[in-house]
This record gives C-alpha cells, sequence and structure tokens, in this order.
C-alpha cells in the first residue's frame, strides 16, 4: 500500500482516468475555456519555429540563419574559428545542416561575432555556394 500525499485514492484516479479517456482520444482541445486553448502560429512567426532552418538551404535568410546560430550559441563562444564553433554545436545537438555549413567555411577564418558568422554561413552555405 502506497502511502504519499495524494489528494485521490486509487480508485478516484481511476475514475477520473475513465471519464477522460474519451476527451483525450477525440483530437480537440481537453480546456473547457477557448481562452485557455494554446495559439496556433501566425504568419508572420519567425521560420524557425515552423520547421528546422539551416544555411544553405533554400529559403535560408541571413534573418534565419541568425536566429538558428543564436539559439545554440552563446557570447561567451567569440572569437572563434569554424573548428571550434563545430565542436560547440556538436555539444548543442545543433542540426547537421548547421555543422555541415559551419564545417565549409575556410580553417584560417576567425569570426568575432554571431553577425559576422550568420553572412559567412549563408553566403557560402554547406555544398560551397
Amino acid at each position: 500500500m502506497q502511502r504519499g500525499s495524494d489528494r485521490l485514492s486509487v480508485h478516484r484516479d481511476e475514475e477520473m482516468k475513465h471519464e477522460l479517456q474519451e476527451l483525450l482520444r477525440s483530437g480537440h482541445p481537453t480546456r473547457t475555456e477557448e481562452w485557455h486553448d494554446p495559439e496556433p502560429g501566425a504568419d508572420d512567426d519567425p521560420q524557425i519555429w515552423v520547421e528546422l532552418v539551416a544555411p544553405g538551404r533554400s529559403g535560408a535568410s541571413l534573418a534565419t540563419a541568425r536566429l538558428e546560430l543564436a539559439r545554440l550559441l552563446a557570447r561567451s563562444v567569440f572569437p572563434a574559428t569554424p573548428s571550434e564553433l563545430m565542436h560547440v554545436l556538436r555539444d548543442k545537438n545543433a542540426p547537421d545542416l548547421l555543422i555541415e555549413a559551419v564545417a565549409a567555411l575556410p580553417r584560417p577564418a576567425r569570426y568575432a561575432n554571431l553577425g559576422e558568422l550568420a553572412e559567412a554561413v549563408t553566403r557560402r552555405g554547406p555544398a560551397g555556394t
């Protein structure tokens, strides 16, 4: 027998689970009030939250590359070389496309800030374009 600080007994918990089962499986919002439901993404939301945006992909702009890089890299990383940046991106579990884009940058280059890196990555891309 489990003695904890649960507000409900095991029997009431099972009863509530049975009551909510159909509602949870319906695919409709489970909130009773509409204002409790999360809002869908807006048309002008950054593309980064809708789908993976990585430099070198079609439609990747300087702004989207900066957003993705800023999400993963801290200011303390800079100034850095591409190899240093690749290690940080791997540690942060960055998308492979982003790591490949940074790997395609020239080795002797050193980037002072995120803006310089984003410009270099969008100008070059992973295939060297």
